[in-house]
């Protein structure tokens, strides 16, 4: 790989390198979902994930007031499966499916090449960056977008603080150090204390950027965000960065460009984060509770009654892979951030 800037590089900046590299990245020549890529997203087990999804939709426009005009926009939407999934369910509501107004934000031209193979029938608009220039309702769909941005680390040792950097003077023999820092410049910069009682600190600056945006967009026009994630939700952080590559965990140094690199949310933070907006509240949960609260075994009982015993098996089989606790079920958890006169708990 070509490294066109300073050798050390702090490890967002490695990470937005190693995933997001106009010419090299990750993310930005190939398509790393399904059997063929290094993961397979819950949209892609089964399509019921997507339509459970609709369904919490179309409840939560209701508390909404079932607008006339809303924008439903899907951050970072992999191979465009759950917005396919999604467009098709909503038609059998027409009054919601003529009332939305479809977006996908999207880093990767190579992924919005193939999004648009999948969404070809459906009138979407694409765009590379989130703008605040929404007027309507806005509800925003996050289904394991934010374990895919650029981190920082940082770790306390002794009473003095050091970030992690990686080494690329030699890109072959990348290696990870650490550079004191002072932490309450970050913080300053950032507006919000992260360092309180904390060992380890691990976040994304554009993570928290995303976050801004869109709690500014929920508190003005009303509507919510529904994140979708690995996580966990212990008040201290974690060291949780992870390299993933053909299905298994791999090296982070290692085929830079060539593997995934990713980290578990820490929803504690997330909703920290949304308490400095006096309107705005959090619900949490996992993806077994929010799926079988929102009848996805009631939904798979009635489809599999007129199909094949092995066909069934295949279905049951998927979604214990969404909802079994030692899968997906626990280590997925689910956020809506929404305005807090709106009391809806649907899913929650």
């Amino acid at each position: 790989m070509k490294i066109n800037k300073s050798t050390n590089l702090s490890l967002d900046q490695f990470i937005n390198l190693a995933l997001y590299d106009k010419n090299t990245g990750y993310y930005m020549k190939q398509n790393p979902f399904g059997k063929e890529g290094d993961f397979i997203t819950a949209p892609n087990i089964t399509r019921f994930f997507s339509e459970i999804i609709t369904i919490w939709l179309i409840t939560f426009l209701k508390s909404l007031g079932s607008p006339k005009k809303f924008n439903l926009i899907e951050l970072g939407a992999g191979n465009g499966e759950m917005m396919k999934v999604i467009c098709e369910t909503l038609k059998n509501f027409p009054e919601h499916f003529n009332s939305c107004k479809l977006t996908i934000i999207e880093k990767s031209q190579y992924l919005i090449e193939q999004q648009k193979i999948n969404l070809k029938t459906e009138k979407i608009t694409w765009t590379q960056d989130l703008q605040e220039n929404y007027k309507d309702p806005t509800i925003f769909l996050a289904n394991e977008f934010f374990d895919a941005l650029p981190i920082k680390q940082f770790f306390k040792r002794q009473d003095e603080w050091y970030e992690k950097f990686v080494d690329l003077k030699n890109p072959k023999k990348a290696k990870f150090k650490e550079i004191k820092t002072n932490i309450k410049l970050i913080e300053q910069k950032l507006n919000f204390e992260i360092s309180k009682e904390q060992n380890i600190i691990e976040y994304s600056p554009d993570g928290f950027k995303y976050l801004k945006i869109i709690s500014n967009i929920i508190e003005r026009n009303r509507g919510g965000i529904l994140i979708i994630d690995y996580g966990y939700l212990n008040q201290k952080m974690q060291d949780t960065l992870q390299a993933v590559n053909n299905h298994k965990y791999s090296n982070i140094l290692e085929n830079i460009g060539e593997t995934d690199i990713t980290y578990n949310i820490n929803f504690n933070l997330f909703k920290r984060f949304i308490n400095q907006y006096k309107n705005l509240d959090t619900l949490v949960t996992n993806q077994k509770k929010f799926l079988t609260s929102m009848g996805i075994l009631q939904r798979a009982e009635i489809v599999s009654k007129d199909i094949p015993f092995s066909k069934k098996t295949d279905l049951f089989y998927r979604i214990r892979r969404l909802i079994d606790e030692k899968q997906m079920g626990e280590l997925f958890k689910v956020m809506l951030i929404k305005n807090k006169d709106n009391k809806f708990q649907t899913g929650f």
